[in-house]
């Protein structure tokens, strides 16, 4: 099996177009075809299906397109580790991030580290910590900011916390503040409207387990947004969110962010990386920029 033979295999399963994949690996397609058969002989199976000119793949090349992601995604790793100079003056780290984190943690971080490295190209994904992982897990990331903890179905990771911030109420500067006494409890949700992220974001997990443990399901206005459309939501009066304190910290003088009353709530977030592949030097040194920016007790599990 060849590194070539997978390159051009993942090309034919994403395009599923012989024409398109030999265009996107620049190759003849007679060549890439060649390759593909050759590879199916040597596993003795069919990858794809060719039926009325429909490419689709078999049951085999169901089971090898995550390997072969895999194996292309170590090699590019290897390669962009070698070829880092001296000095960080060259190189990139692909980070992954929660929105929440994009938006209250990173930018300043980020500009930390492109101080010291302005050679280093930074990638940045968005997603949830529970596509962060998977993510992770094909070798797509080189780092990660997630939640913890983990889910019980997660891959081999390393995580170092990095942090645990409280989560607050947010409302609009024009409405009344929530709550009393200048804090608002879980309890007093019962009766307010709230703005809700999508599903599979930690903070609407966070939100409903919290109005749950106090006997009640939370009433929803509007629900499905990311974090600028949550935000957006709440400056126009259509209820209140829980977001991160960093992120209303940010969110600007038309929003008024209110403390949950103790004991409130807290998430952890963690730094993440796979174990079975040590991160390139660049990845390292971002995971030191962003520790050594933060004083939370760090804590590595595997």
């Amino acid at each position: 099996m060849q590194f070539q033979q997978l390159l051009y295999f993942v090309a034919v399963a994403e395009t599923s177009h012989f024409t398109r994949a030999a265009e996107r690996v620049h190759v003849a397609q007679p060549s890439l075809s060649q390759q593909i058969r050759a590879l199916e002989r040597e596993l003795g199976a069919e990858l794809f299906s060719r039926a009325r000119g429909n490419i689709a793949l078999t049951e085999a090349g169901e089971a090898l397109l995550p390997l072969a992601r895999r194996i292309l995604a170590d090699a590019d790793n290897a390669r962009h580790e070698v070829q880092e100079l001296a000095q960080l003056r060259r190189g990139r780290v692909r980070l992954g991030a929660t929105p929440s984190l994009c938006t209250g943690l990173l930018p300043d971080a980020l500009r930390a580290f492109h101080t010291l490295h302005p050679g280093i190209r930074l990638l940045i994904e968005e997603g949830g910590s529970h596509d962060l992982v998977r993510h992770l897990a094909r070798g797509a990331l080189d780092l990660a900011l997630i939640v913890l903890p983990l889910p019980p179905s997660a891959p081999a990771l390393t995580t170092v916390e990095l942090l645990q911030e409280d989560l607050v109420v947010v409302s609009s500067a024009a409405a009344p503040r929530p709550g009393r006494g200048g804090t608002v409890g879980v309890a007093d949700l019962r009766d307010e409207p709230l703005v809700m992220f999508r599903h599979g974001y930690d903070l609407r997990e966070l939100t409903v387990a919290a109005c749950r443990a106090e006997g009640f399901e939370p009433s929803f206005t509007v629900e499905g947004g990311e974090m600028d459309a949550v935000l957006g939501f709440v400056r126009a009066g259509l209820g209140l969110a829980v977001v991160p304190s960093m992120v209303a910290a940010r969110a600007g003088h038309d929003l008024r962010a209110t403390p949950l009353a103790r004991p409130g709530l807290r998430r952890t977030i963690a730094l993440a990386h796979r174990t079975d592949v040590a991160p390139s030097r660049a990845a390292r040194e971002l995971q030191r920029v962003l520790l050594s920016r933060h004083t939370a007790s760090a804590s590595t599990r595997e």
